[in-house]
């Protein structure tokens, strides 16, 4: 596991003096950086041009930390966080907020989770560019991650792309679900006769969802769902296409009946750390309206 020592903007690293010995040590130091370290390239090329690389005997100082505008007005929202180093923040998302701004007018006033973190930044002293890696539904609950530098941006960026980050939910949906396990694989793409839909559709991207059924409710069932892809609505469009929606999700037709949104979670979030390749599993309680939810269905 790779270790560093943070001194202001600056990450401090020991490579080892036979990495640093070597006549041309800046070739060597670069060449670690990107077969060791696995630093981006596209981030070395812009250390180098920033000065951003030094080499001072054993030691390889990296300008990792600099102050970066937020990008988004900072509003204080007292946040739920998860876990925080100097690389990464997790917080989970409340219900009903959403992630960033559409630029619609309809959310002109609304305080969205960006603005949240950007406030939080501001309130720890921090000067950090707001980045999400990942998104969820307003109505959706649960752990949302954020880089805190353009090294972790750069790192897990490219890992939700290869599908290295692993996002768990569990759902309370209508019916008692029969199997225990299912791989749900079917495409799905926009709804012609409703703008907000999806649905199932053979022409649509390819869309798969692992559910795993956990408990039988009164009339309800607990599920567990693991995203291969991460379509649209894709867990709300899969459970509606198997005649099992949401509990309160009315748009793929579920019934309001002790929840006003739809009852999904996210629940579990793992990742490798950007930097020091650690896998961190981060976990998010469940809301309240889900807790009552399940005690007013428990058999």
């Amino acid at each position: 596991m790779m270790k560093y020592k943070k001194r202001g903007d600056w990450a401090e690293l020991m490579p080892g003096k036979k990495v640093l010995s070597q006549d041309d040590r800046s070739m060597a130091a670069e060449k670690w950086l990107l077969d060791e370290l696995g630093m981006p390239e596209k981030l070395l090329n812009e250390l180098k041009a920033n000065n951003g690389i030094q080499l001072a005997g054993d030691r390889l100082r990296l300008a990792l930390f600099p102050s970066a505008p937020y990008g988004i007005v900072p509003r204080y929202v007292e946040l739920d966080v998860l876990y925080e180093d100097d690389f990464c923040l997790v917080v989970n998302k409340p219900v009903g907020m959403p992630i960033h701004p559409d630029g619609s007018e309809r959310q002109d006033g609304i305080v969205t989770l960006d603005h949240a973190v950007a406030g939080y930044y501001q309130a720890s002293g921090l000067e950090v560019a707001v980045k999400h890696i990942h998104r969820l539904d307003v109505d959706t609950s649960g752990p949302v991650l954020y880089a805190k530098n353009r090294y972790a941006e750069l790192k897990l960026n490219a890992m939700m792309q290869l599908k290295q980050i692993e996002r768990k939910y569990v759902a309370i949906v209508h019916g008692v679900v029969a199997q225990n396990k299912e791989k749900i694989d079917l495409p799905i793409g926009k709804d012609r006769h409703h703008k907000q839909r999806r649905r199932v559709s053979p022409t649509g991207q390819h869309a798969v969802t692992h559910m795993e059924t956990s408990e039988r409710l009164r009339e309800a069932t607990v599920i567990r769902l693991r995203l291969e892809t991460g379509r649209t609505h894709q867990i709300r469009v899969h459970l509606s296409h198997l005649e099992h929606p949401l509990f309160g999700d009315t748009l793929y037709g579920g019934m309001r009946e002790g929840i006003r949104r739809q009852a999904l979670h996210g629940e579990e979030l793992s990742f490798r750390h950007p930097f020091t390749g650690e896998l961190l599993t981060v976990t998010a309680p469940w809301p309240q309206d889900m807790m009552d939810l399940y005690d007013s269905l428990k058999l």
